[in-house]
């Protein structure tokens, strides 16, 4: 049985990010909002564009003013307004000013801004009621980025600041990876969908909802295919479809030592290499992951059934994967924090152990509040509303309260 952080190691080695060509599509600026940018972006334009002000006061020259204050101002006649979006007309001469706005293009002659709290103004006559630092307030061109070098960089991820950057940027479409395929069933005959009456001894398959939303969040496109029997005939079918039209096949259940659990018996018969079994954690046990034979070679997760395990597992072995997946060069690592553990945290030591609940900042320090209620595998009811899992590493029986715990924040996207 492998560790933990084994296991992780070789998923990630089968992972394949995809390709600069073949998997990348354009799409339009508006609809880029946590897209993978495919090809680096570099702009034509200088920012900023122009020489301008960064506050509201005074276009001068700095040797009128370096001498100024309350008692002895520079007297300073205006000669032009400048606003926003203005082009200035006049070359500030010397003992002259011009009155100007934030983000106004600076006059020819002017070197520095004097902020208007620092003046005092009569008709055309500015007073500087203090002196001034070179080219104070003034943000010049290209200082920010120079024209015709890399802006952005392939391989990360758009949020807004990026979006807004790349609007500025003027480019209303750009190179993004297409989404990672993602396919999901759930096997068993237990299991009925969610608008089917319940029967005794069945239950509602909300795995297929979980695994879809987290698929959703982590920006790949899920390809729903349903619940399976229990018949070895049936699962073949669909496993072989799911591969053939997936990046990545999700199936929770049929994975552990039953006479029922059928999913590494039929990899087998399809060829598939198996790389994983099971992992030394709690909960998740059951964890088979394959590879096939196929041009696109798919990456097969065998989740467990119970709920608990499947979003457990999920958010330790399969994020990571569609992340390296869809192309981001960096953070697609799962990124673990050390805080506070409010409660006491038990296990028996045998594996590594996960324990979900909340992320609370008491009096400037993340602290770690267990979920309340039974930490089984099969309870649903308690992972609602939780922001992280602490980890309790092998062979560590008890963390106690207000000691250090490592935890695992759950972040999708």
């Amino acid at each position: 049985m492998l560790s933990v952080s084994d296991a992780e190691a070789i998923i990630l080695n089968l992972v394949q990010p995809l390709a600069d060509q073949r998997d990348t599509e354009v799409v339009d600026l508006l609809t880029a909002d946590s897209r993978i940018l495919a090809v680096p972006v570099t702009s034509p334009l200088d920012f900023p564009h122009w020489d301008n002000s960064a506050m509201d006061g005074y276009a001068v020259r700095y040797e009128d003013v370096q001498h100024s204050s309350a008692e002895q101002p520079a007297i300073l006649e205006i000669v032009e307004e400048i606003p926003a979006g203005y082009q200035p007309k006049s070359t500030i001469q010397p003992g002259q000013a011009a009155r100007i706005f934030t983000g106004a293009v600076m006059p020819a002659g002017a070197d520095t801004i004097v902020m208007q709290e620092k003046t005092r103004r009569e008709e055309n006559r500015v007073f500087i009621l203090a002196a001034s630092k070179p080219q104070e307030f003034v943000r010049h061109k290209a200082s920010f980025y120079q024209a015709g070098r890399q802006l952005l960089p392939a391989g990360i991820k758009l949020n807004a600041p990026e979006i807004a950057v790349l609007a500025a940027a003027q480019c209303p479409q750009l190179s993004v990876y297409r989404r990672p395929r993602v396919a999901i069933f759930s096997t068993g005959d237990e299991l009925v969908s969610v608008d089917q009456p319940l029967q005794p001894g069945q239950i509602v398959d909300s795995n297929q909802y979980a695994i879809a939303a987290l698929v959703r969040q982590s920006g790949a496109e899920p390809l729903i295919l349903g619940i399976v029997k229990d018949d070895p005939v049936a699962l073949e079918k669909v496993i072989a479809h799911a591969v053939a039209i997936a990046d990545i096949v999700l199936s929770s259940g049929g994975v552990s030592v039953g006479d029922y659990d059928y999913v590494d018996k039929i990899l087998d018969s399809l060829r598939a290499k198996i790389h994983i079994r099971a992992v030394q954690i709690k909960p998740g046990k059951p964890l088979t992951v394959a590879t096939f034979p196929t041009p696109h070679s798919p990456l097969y997760f065998g989740l467990p059934g119970n709920p608990g395990a499947v979003l457990v597992t999920f958010w330790r072995f399969v994020l990571p994967a569609i992340k390296k997946l869809s192309g981001i060069t960096e953070s697609w690592e799962p990124v673990f924090l050390k805080v506070r553990s409010h409660d006491e945290l038990r296990s028996d030591g045998k594996n590594e152990t996960y324990l979900w609940g909340k992320l609370h900042l008491i009096d400037g320090v993340y602290e770690f509040h267990k979920a309340g209620g039974s930490h089984s595998s099969g309870n649903l009811i308690n992972l609602a509303q939780t922001n992280a899992l602490a980890v309790l590493p092998m062979g560590k029986t008890l963390i106690s309260p207000q000691e250090e715990v490592q935890v695992l924040p759950l972040v999708n996207g």
